[in-house]
């Protein structure tokens, strides 16, 4: 059954729009009466053989006498998803892989094909330690694209402002699973914070201190967030360390005031309404009534009575805000390849067009956003991913733009490591490099009369 699920979640992944963690998602919900175990299979099944598709599709079709493209769409789903599991998933015989494969083709009233099912498993299984890849001397590009499964024209763009052997590492780190990673509220006393992590253990969760921040942990082996101790009680959220960095970056102190804009499900928000204190404040803002109830989820959990959001659409001005605001934190809609590894079909998802695209609604919110800003005051711009055009060519446009000026983010964040542009005001995280994934995040003051 787990496996039918997966082909049933890969074809409709295939024919719609929608994006694999929510589709995951909703399948685990419906059949939530399956075992951790199935749901764990079914859950790396389905991930990974939509991160790994380009090469399994590679690799197929050496093996194949009709090409991934021409087969029916189910009978090519259910292959990429056999080969994924001959290939990466060791816990699982060749021999089931083939024969439960065969078995589900004749159950979708595919009998004709369980032959060639069965044919091009079995020879990819008894090949699979001599399968041949690109030359990566002769077309680096090429063998980068398919060893780990990234459409050409993100390898070419990282290779052209990275460089070969920094975009090889990147993808490595993008390929790599990422554990949950959670903030400890500060209100938490020492006594209380080891007596949570011992109960958080007793799980069977792994804790882990991130090596950057002291209250972050990264956790593995979780049945569910929800369940946790602590989760109830705002204990904790999850955040992942890049977006912590991101608000140490803007420099918070006892009162500020803070926008932030584009703020669900609200970790931003939550981390400066810690740092502002009970005499500063935090104006949070999303286009949806959804996203704006889950701010306001997180921060009534929390237990934050500094905090008020809105739905406003970013790209329309609020007049009541105009030079209101110490710091404006736009962290805004991206590509999002920073995090491929928690959203694993993103990059095929996303194309230059619909990038650029991205740019000039960034660019629309960014007009509204430095008006909020007092003079003096500080615009920290961030994205989740990791493009040239959403990024660092964006900080400068800004400051070619508007009344401001990148300042050095050094003196906020003396616990990263590889830091190199951010006395310039900017700093690009890759996974592979920093213990965080894919973020950018620009520090710039607004001029003074």
């Amino acid at each position: 059954m787990t496996r039918e699920l997966v082909l049933d979640l890969l074809m409709e992944w295939e024919k719609t729009d929608a994006f694999s963690h929510h589709l995951i998602r909703q399948v685990l919900d419906k059949y939530d009466y399956l075992s951790g175990q199935e749901k764990s299979f079914m859950k790396r099944l389905a991930e990974g053989t939509l991160e790994r598709q380009i090469e399994l599709d590679y690799v197929i079709n050496q093996f194949s006498s009709v090409p991934v493209k021409k087969m029916k769409p189910l009978i090519r789903n259910l292959i990429r998803m056999s080969v994924y599991q001959i290939l990466y998933m060791d816990a699982v015989p060749d021999a089931a892989a083939v024969s439960e494969a065969v078995k589900l083709a004749n159950k979708r009233k595919f009998t004709n094909l369980k032959g060639f099912v069965n044919g091009v498993l079995r020879n990819i299984s008894k090949s699979k330690g001599n399968i041949s890849y690109p030359d990566k001397e002769k077309d680096i590009k090429t063998y980068l694209s398919v060893k780990y499964s990234m459409p050409i024209w993100l390898v070419e763009h990282w290779i052209a402002g990275y460089g070969e052997l920094q975009t090889e590492q990147l993808l490595e780190g993008l390929l790599q699973i990422r554990p949950v990673t959670v903030r400890v509220s500060k209100d938490l006393s020492k006594a209380e914070l080891e007596q949570w992590l011992e109960e958080v253990k007793v799980t069977g969760a792994k804790v882990e201190e991130h090596p950057y921040l002291p209250n972050a942990f990264y956790l593995y082996d979780l049945e569910g967030i929800g369940n946790l101790p602590g989760y109830e009680e705002g204990y904790f959220v999850v955040q992942d360390v890049s977006s912590m960095l991101a608000v140490e970056a803007a420099g918070l102190k006892e009162g500020d005031k803070v926008i932030d804009l584009c703020a669900a499900p609200g970790g931003k928000t939550m981390y400066s309404a810690e740092k502002v204190g009970k005499t500063g404040w935090v104006e949070s803002r999303d286009l949806t009534e959804f996203k704006v109830n889950q701010i306001l989820d997180n921060v009534e959990r929390m237990g934050l009575s500094q905090v008020g959001a809105t739905v406003w659409d970013a790209r329309v001005e609020d007049p009541t805000l105009q030079e209101t605001a110490d710091v404006v934190i736009a962290d805004l809609p991206c590509s999002g390849l920073g995090v491929m590894g928690k959203k694993r079909d993103i990059k095929y998802r996303m194309s230059p067009e619909s990038m650029d695209s991205l740019v000039q609604l960034q660019k629309d919110i960014l007009k509204v956003a430095v008006k909020y800003v007092k003079p003096g005051g500080v615009l920290l711009y961030s994205t989740c991913t990791i493009h040239s055009k959403e990024n660092q060519e964006m900080a400068n446009w800004i400051v070619d733009n508007f009344d401001f000026q990148l300042e050095d983010m050094t003196p906020y964040l003396p616990m990263l490591p590889k830091m190199e542009t951010a006395a310039d005001g900017y700093l690009q995280l890759l996974p592979g490099v920093h213990e965080t994934d894919g973020f950018f995040f620009a520090r710039l003051r607004r001029k003074t009369l």
